[in-house]
């Protein structure tokens, strides 16, 4: 009975714990050379959108969990910089489908470093063991991330 307790008191730690490292992260706002300052949500969306080109606003609203006039507002934000387009559906004309532009497409290195940059500087800062424990469960957090990300497009 004890060994239940004690797995679910650290399953609760860990579950917290994620949730306030997700949160420390998302409210870092990272600066990308060339692009004028965008808002950790603008920017989440144009990654998603360059790492998923042809999805819809309702569907880039569910994988992201936003609500869907915040999706437009952001993709509204990226289209007027110059950074998404939308097109046409060939198949459908009412529905849009959201394209990165060369501009955005030049800025995703810059974009993926500005979000990954400072974790991987805090992981350079770990000691040897916390990091390899980290390199460790990068499968079990992949495993995660697709269970929570099905779970929420139920």
């Amino acid at each position: 009975m004890a060994d239940n307790t004690e797995a679910a008191a650290r399953r609760r730690e860990l579950a917290m714990l994620l949730r306030d490292l997700s949160w420390t992260i998302h409210r870092r706002v990272p600066e990308v050379t060339g692009i004028d300052p965008l808002t950790s949500t603008d920017l989440a969306v144009l990654k998603h959108v360059l790492d998923a080109p042809g999805m819809t606003v309702t569907e880039l609203s569910r994988e992201m969990a936003l609500k869907q006039s915040n999706t437009s507002a952001a993709v509204r934000t990226l289209a007027e910089r110059g950074l998404v387009v939308r097109e046409n559906s060939s198949s459908d004309r009412r529905v849009s489908r959201l394209f990165p532009t060369d501009k955005a497409l030049d800025q995703d290195e810059a974009i993926a470093d500005a979000w990954a940059g400072p974790i991987r500087k805090a992981l350079a800062g770990l000691a040897e063991p916390e990091a390899a424990a980290l390199d460790a469960a990068v499968q079990a957090l992949r495993s995660l991330n697709r269970s929570l990300r099905s779970a929420q497009g139920s």
